[in-house]
């Protein structure tokens, strides 16, 4: 059964209620959560009539506090995202939420490489889990969609240099054959479509699934549509999934569907365009500051989070699959980042 199923109007109505029943499972077992829906004046049993009206967070509270709805005897993986100064979101999992986490995210990406485990590259180095217990957001990217193959076989060594050998071995043992491949945007052009296009490597039975910002791509004039275009003129690779997601919301992953013409929401997740100078919902064709929602997250309150994302809904209903058709056009400016952060500051203090 697919996750892509759902038009608008049922999973709004399937969503809200979940999400109300989430914000007061938050409210009740995370102090921190509460004073802030206080101060927002979000009080115990105020009404809310859409999804839009409920309260949001800004994803960066998590680079600053400790939000979490488990006790610290719970604490079964604390997550971390990308950042360079230190300045990382830390996301806390008990095992449950792990499990359903790892769960979801199988049956959202069933919908494009089906239920069996097929043999897998991997656009990346095996020395990034030399850590089992703390993750990158890589490493915990990469180490997730694993699980979804087998022979897993990595395009790059440990010193992170393209191994066209390793390449060459697994294709001739599984070019025959439907395969998988992983990889962020950016490594899966500069490193496998570099090799195989330069090594004359056929990935015509591939399926891709990647993710990462385009901004190092389009400095090379490559955007989706190009590196769409590209990847299936030199190496036959046809079926490619661009997905969007971050750890602060893990598990819940927007696929790109089968023609590459947006994103879509799981049936238990939504997105929310939102003005970001009256933080009002956008209409369809407007950019925004992007919202993402999931019924996933019950161990620390991320289920509703104002992203630092740029991006429009270009349709709903309308596309390969039901529900809101989007894109992320990008990371907003620094200083409108820390305006979406700075709504929240006082109440978090």
């Amino acid at each position: 059964m697919t996750l892509f199923a759902l038009d608008q109007a049922a999973r709004e109505a399937r969503l809200l209620p979940e999400l109300v029943e989430l914000t007061e499972h938050h409210r009740a077992r995370s102090p921190e959560y509460a004073r802030l829906l206080a101060s927002l004046g979000h009080l115990p049993g105020r009404r809310y009539d859409r999804v839009a009206d409920l309260p949001w967070l800004p994803v960066r509270l998590f680079k600053h506090h400790v939000l979490k709805s488990i006790g610290d005897d719970e604490v079964f993986k604390v997550l971390t995202s990308s950042g360079t100064t230190g300045d990382v979101s830390r996301i806390y999992l008990d095992k449950e939420a792990a499990g359903v986490q790892q769960k979801m995210l199988s049956a959202t990406l069933s919908a494009v490489i089906g239920t069996k485990r097929l043999p897998m590259l991997l656009v990346d180095t095996k020395a990034l889990f030399k850590n089992r217990t703390s993750f990158s957001a890589r490493g915990a990217g990469v180490l997730g969609l694993m699980n979804f193959g087998r022979d897993h076989t990595f395009v790059l060594d440990e010193q992170e240099r393209p191994d066209p050998d390793a390449v060459r071995d697994f294709l001739g043992r599984h070019g025959d054959q439907p395969f998988l491949i992983f990889g962020f945007t950016f490594m899966t052009w500069l490193y496998l479509y570099e090799l195989a296009r330069e090594h004359r490597f056929d990935l015509s039975n591939g399926i891709l699934i990647h993710s990462g910002g385009w901004k190092k791509l389009v400095d090379r004039a490559v955007d989706n549509a190009e590196f769409r275009r590209r990847f299936t003129a030199d190496t036959g690779l046809r079926r490619i999934h661009n997905f969007y997601g971050m750890v602060e919301q893990i598990g819940t992953t927007f696929l790109e569907g089968p023609d590459g013409g947006g994103l879509y929401c799981p049936e238990f997740a939504d997105v929310i365009v939102r003005d970001p100078h009256t933080w009002a919902e956008v209409p369809v064709g407007a950019p925004g500051v992007v919202q993402v929602v999931s019924t996933m997250p019950r161990s620390y309150p991320g289920h509703l989070l104002l992203t630092e994302d740029r991006g429009v809904v270009h349709g709903v209903d309308d596309g390969a699959w039901p529900g809101k058709r989007f894109s992320i056009l990008g990371r907003l400016p620094r200083a409108e980042a820390r305006g979406c952060s700075d709504t929240f500051a006082e109440a978090a203090a």
